[in-house]
């Protein structure tokens, strides 16, 4: 896989990232994992080894809910970013609430090139954990600065700097400092945190 086809080199950036994180395939069946960073194998147990090639989906167990995997596929579906709060299994078999995103990125040429997959573990009492998280995010948001604001909905859908440099009609290295000035101002290390907290911002 070439890192240079998606934006700001996300590829390599998952691997900094505080995040659990995993970039897969939908070119392929099954849309297998291809790239995992130390913090989803810290999370779950499973070494890089166990889980390239895999579908996510090997994390759930008895009591994960089916209709929040149903949520998850329909979201790979219709390529749009998903936002769940879902019951995972660790590799020793341990369950853990889990907030799990799952968001397409797109090439220059506007096809799918690969779904950013993330995941948060949520304390015991995961619905108010996962409420405040989404409230923080949507007051982050909300004091951004329109353009900010505008540039930050484009990279949630995915779209890579090229594409919203095109759609806001401003050149691409504008959109570089903006996306800069984002990851600043949010606090986030990453684009793929980035595209986190968009998400749960509901962008």
């Amino acid at each position: 896989m070439q890192a240079d086809q998606l934006d700001d080199h996300l590829v390599g950036s998952i691997g900094y990232s505080p995040t659990a994180s995993v970039i897969s395939n939908p070119r392929k069946q099954d849309n297998p994992i291809e790239v995992v960073n130390q913090a989803f194998c810290g999370l779950t147990g499973y070494s890089e080894s166990e889980i390239l090639g895999r579908n996510c989906r090997f994390l759930a167990g008895e009591a994960t809910e089916p209709w929040l995997t149903e949520r998850i596929r329909d979201g790979v579906r219709t390529r749009q970013p998903v936002l769940v709060d879902i019951l995972n299994y660790k590799r020793d078999g341990t369950p853990f609430r889990n907030a799990v995103l799952v968001t397409p990125l797109f090439a220059d040429d506007g096809n799918l090139r690969w779904f950013l997959g993330s995941q948060v573990e949520l304390a015991h009492e995961s619905t108010a954990v996962f409420t405040g998280r989404r409230e923080r995010a949507v007051i982050a948001v909300k004091a951004l600065p329109p353009r900010q604001r505008q540039v930050l909905e484009l990279i949630a859908r995915g779209l890579l700097n090229k594409q919203i440099a095109w759609q806001l009609g401003i050149s691409e290295k504008t959109v570089k400092m903006h996306r800069a000035l984002l990851m600043e101002r949010l606090g986030v290390p990453t684009s793929a945190d980035l595209i986190r907290l968009a998400v749960e911002a509901g962008l």
